[in-house]
């Protein structure tokens, strides 16, 4: 048996994160750690790819600077019910394949001590005296904590947690070449969001991103819904989409879900701490790679903190991700969808679209700029009363 300090399933975002924050906070446990994946870096993911500034930061701040090839974003056309507008910004988001960024997070954990093991999955999961018996295809593993940084699909949730009740969204998305559409908006530096289905009772919307697939333009188009939906609906709305960026019908599409995040979401129990799509990403829009950064980033002090008292039991990690900006955010996020996905969307979306000032508070929140996304609902209230 492979006795270690930490076993992270997942090099994803959420998982290299766990790691790379290890390395840097607690070097003597992060080389004891060992992060799984049952693929090889670089491995196909299915996801847009937007990566707000938010996420930027972070990247920053695990000493991983985002260098890997992306299309950059300074406007978002933006089509509700009734209506279309353009937000203008500076750096909205950079939108990345995440083969690349993924690739570029696992290997910088590797190069910083944390052994990576690829092509290794997981079959079974269980607790086993002070700690957790992590079997893969090819070896057994113990550690004192379990890292579940697997996916909206956890094996570790289902095994040592409990799946919960958290809604579960589905996507579908397709790359594109521009040339072979008549959108504009790679040239123009522009992401569109098309919230219109909602007034069909979509509970979501339609998106249309630019990016670069081997240097090549491309328009990422897919439709993002929380249930209830069914595959039928979801590619009725792909084709419509398809259709309004003038892209043919026909093109190869690929389907994921995406676990959201509720109030009464479990993200840990003794001796498991869960990051990322496997804790719960943003019911909204389905983002979740500046998400499962942040995840990673508390899990990694939290299990340095466990190391150092021998209490296993992460309820300070949950107590943190609930009760810190992270948690605040999604739960905002989650009245959002309650209110912009519901019954009165109109009147909510006309309530957005009313005020200029109230649109670009709102965009600086979501992505994390001049630390709004740590700030209350009065703050708000104040910038939309004095106007600055």
């Amino acid at each position: 048996m492979d006795r270690r300090d930490v076993v992270i399933v997942g090099s994803g975002p959420a998982g290299a994160a766990t790691a790379l924050r290890l390395a840097a906070r607690a070097p003597d446990v992060a080389a004891r750690t060992v992060l799984l994946d049952k693929a090889r870096h670089p491995r196909a993911k299915t996801c847009a790819g937007g990566v707000i500034p938010k996420a930027v930061r972070l990247l920053g701040e695990l000493g991983v600077p985002l260098s890997v090839p992306h299309a950059a974003v300074d406007r978002a056309g933006v089509t509700v019910p009734g209506h279309d507008l353009v937000v203008e910004g500076r750096d909205l988001c950079r939108v990345v394949r995440r083969a690349e960024l993924d690739a570029s997070l696992a290997w910088a954990a590797r190069d910083r001590g944390v052994e990576l093991r690829e092509g290794e999955r997981v079959v079974a999961l269980a607790r086993d005296g002070a700690g957790v018996r992590v079997e893969t295809d090819r070896r057994v593993y113990w550690a004192p904590v379990v890292v579940g940084a697997d996916g909206s699909g956890s094996v570790v949730r289902r095994a040592l947690v409990g799946d919960g009740a958290a809604p579960v969204a589905r996507a579908v998305m397709c790359d594109v070449p521009v040339t072979d559409t008549r959108w504009d908006g790679f040239a123009a530096h522009r992401y569109d969001f098309d919230f219109a289905a909602c007034a069909t009772g979509l509970r979501g919307y339609r998106w249309a991103f630019p990016c670069l697939i081997d240097g090549v333009p491309h328009v990422n188009v897919g439709v993002y819904a929380l249930p209830p939906v069914d595959g039928l609906r979801l590619r009725a709305e792909l084709v419509t989409m398809l259709a309004r960026v003038g892209a043919p019908g026909t093109a190869a599409w690929k389907a994921f879900p995406i676990r959201t995040y509720a109030r009464a979401t479990t993200v840990a129990a003794p001796h498991v701490v869960l990051v990322g799509d496997a804790a719960g990403a943003d019911a909204l829009m389905g983002e979740g790679i500046s998400f499962a950064l942040e995840y990673g980033m508390l899990a990694a002090d939290a299990i340095a903190a466990a190391h150092a008292t021998a209490d296993w039991r992460f309820a300070d990690y949950a107590r943190a991700v609930a009760g810190g900006a992270l948690g605040r955010k999604l739960r905002r996020l989650a009245l959002a969808t309650r209110l912009f996905y519901g019954r009165r969307h109109r009147f909510w979306f006309a309530v957005a679209g009313a005020s200029r000032r109230a649109q670009a508070i709102g965009l600086a929140w979501y992505n994390g700029v001049d630390g709004w996304d740590e700030r209350g609902p009065l703050a708000a209230v104040g910038a939309l009363v004095r106007g600055a």
